[in-house]
């Protein structure tokens, strides 16, 4: 069997392999990577025996760690070198090697207040402490057994620690190319947590590629909990890359980058290049004129068939955000100066920043298009959309090669960032000055200079707001279109409002106050409302399409959704 450098489909011997059906695919040559096995081991538990999983083969890549078996008589996929001169060919790869990813110290918060310089200059900044383990000598691995906290030592003794058995400055630890483990008290709800979470580990061709959205043996018709979605992952992700296993992580963000250059279609339509799947699963298919055996293929979904047909916007937002918190954690920054990855920024870039019919700067998107993903009224230019989509230009900036190709896109993130945060910070935010002023507006004025840009009539103002809104304290509306304002309260859209610094100070520091002086309302005894109120009677009916999922103070209208609480701790690291 050939194994030239080549991207293509085997059917000499089972494989592992995406299907790729693009006319115009992303996937590019990178340098060799070595891959480390250490997290495999501990994930493949959950893995049933090989012998009863059909006939399925992985070769050793010098791409990417693993290659498929290849046809010399079967065609190849070109694609062209990053000069875009001579066309290359390259053997395709169906598992990720892990990068020069270093261990973490247990409990070092994500520096998600750093993923990017804010358009204004930031308040009460904190550099969260890491440690990384880079260059140096080739030595044996060192493990801390414990660390001396003596409170009567001065700060060179609070500096050392004992290293197999000797005692050791820490100070001298830095530059060795080695990981360092810290061995802390584990307690016992920690170890169900993370035997809950590897539990869900989802895996394609014996590698770890992300975490499914349910798993429950019990449920016999799951629909498509047994996905790995985009959004769903990114706390799972950052637990994984807190705890010094970056692999997954690094495995989830190529294949898929690799999903975006599918073909998208619904009724004859195909969406832009650059939207990414809404979620994910593995299916085992029979290979063709094979006798018993099978290979593993991707099965993306883009929306065409999710309930509703609606594509997911926010995908693309989590995916760049993902990628930034990656390289700040592990600090392998070589992924996102990949060719293919830079290519995929780009793509989700230019589907966001496209030039449409819409006035404002704020991204507009169709009901369901986020992690409300049934008709809930939020259609428009609602919170949680523009929140994610600032931060995500705010990383894309960080992470884009500047060159004669980006240039036009980098002066364009940077004039949408302050239009964006503008028009958040000054038609979003309601307190009780603003709701006074709205009470006073005047309505149809036809003028450059108007007050009432958006025409908001005052008896628009819902009765529960007023009692409601605390005397200090505020928070973003859920969505502003003209002659609309939603005053309800959503809580994901508030938090990446400070989490992404899209807010002013003084705005955090309101919805800080409003959530502390809302607390039964909005934490209770099950924590955390998505969102406040929730629509009942008449107004569900009307809005929800009387849709029984969303029934008053369940799921998507006011339901609790404990997985917002790494949110909220993020906010409160942040500050």
């Amino acid at each position: 069997m050939n194994t030239s450098s080549c991207l293509g489909i085997s059917t000499m011997k089972p494989c592992c392999r995406i299907l790729i059906s693009s006319k115009n695919s992303s996937i590019f040559g990178v340098k060799p990577l070595k891959f480390n096995h250490s997290i495999l081991d501990n994930l493949s538990k959950s893995q049933s025996n090989p012998a009863h999983r059909g006939q399925l083969y992985c070769y050793k890549s010098q791409i990417l760690g693993y290659r498929c078996g290849v046809d010399p008589n079967r065609r190849a996929f070109c694609v062209s070198d990053s000069n875009w001169g001579q066309t290359r060919v390259f053997r395709y790869s169906c598992c990720v090697g892990r990068g020069r990813a270093v261990s973490f110290i247990a409990n070092v918060a994500s520096d998600f207040r750093n993923h990017s310089t804010s358009v204004e200059a930031h308040v009460n900044e904190k550099s969260f402490e890491r440690i990384y383990i880079q260059g140096g000598l080739n030595v044996k691995p060192l493990v801390i057994e414990r660390i001396e906290k003596d409170p009567d030592v001065g700060k060179e003794e609070e500096s050392r620690v004992e290293v197999n058995g000797f005692n050791v400055n820490i100070d001298n630890l830095k530059g060795l190319n080695n990981e360092v483990k810290i061995e802390r008290e584990v307690s016992e709800i920690e170890k169900e947590a993370w035997q809950l979470l590897r539990g869900a580990v989802l895996n394609y061709c014996g590698n770890p590629v992300g975490t499914v959205a349910a798993n429950d043996p019990a449920d016999k018709q799951p629909l498509n909990y047994d996905q790995v979605f985009i959004r769903d992952f990114v706390p799972s992700a950052l637990a994984f890359l807190l705890n010094g296993e970056g692999e997954i992580v690094k495995n989830f963000l190529l294949h898929t980058l690799q999903l975006q250059s599918w073909e998208k279609t619904v009724d004859c339509y195909s969406p832009g290049q650059g939207l990414m799947p809404a979620s994910f699963k593995v299916r085992t298919v029979a290979l063709d004129g094979s006798n018993g055996d099978f290979e593993e293929v991707l099965d993306p979904d883009f929306g065409e068939s999710a309930i509703g047909r609606v594509a997911p916007v926010d995908s693309g937002l989590w995916w760049i955000i993902l990628l930034r918190a990656y390289g700040k954690i592990t600090g392998d920054y070589a992924l996102q100066e990949r060719v293919d990855v830079q290519t995929g920024i780009r793509l989700i870039l230019n589907l966001c920043l496209t030039d449409g019919f819409d006035m404002f700067p704020s991204l507009l998107v169709t009901d369901g298009s986020c992690m409300i993903d049934r008709r809930m009224g939020i259609h428009g230019h609602p919170l949680e959309i523009q929140a994610l989509f600032y931060s995500a230009l705010r990383c894309s900036r960080e992470m884009l090669t500047i060159n004669d190709a980006t240039k036009n896109l980098v002066a364009a993130i940077n004039n949408r960032l302050s239009a964006l945060s503008f028009h958040i910070r000054e038609y979003y935010w309601v307190d009780m000055k603003k709701i006074n002023e709205i009470y006073r507006y005047k309505t149809e004025e036809y003028s450059t200079d108007a007050i009432n840009k958006f025409n908001i009539y005052p008896d628009q103002i819902p009765t529960w707001l007023v009692d409601w809104i605390p005397e200090k304290g505020g928070y973003m509306i859920g969505n502003l279109q003209p002659a609309h304002m939603d005053f309800r309260f959503f809580t994901l859209g508030n938090l990446w409002t400070i989490i992404s610094s899209l807010g002013t100070t003084k705005q955090n520091e309101g919805i800080l106050n409003l959530i502390e002086a809302k607390w039964d309302d909005l934490v209770a005894q099950m924590p955390l409302k998505i969102c406040y109120p929730a629509l009942e009677q008449e107004e569900w009916r009307i809005i929800t399409g009387s849709d029984p999922k969303n029934t008053p103070w369940s799921y998507h209208n006011g339901g609790s959704w404990p997985t917002l609480l790494w949110q909220v701790c993020l906010v409160e690291v942040k500050l």
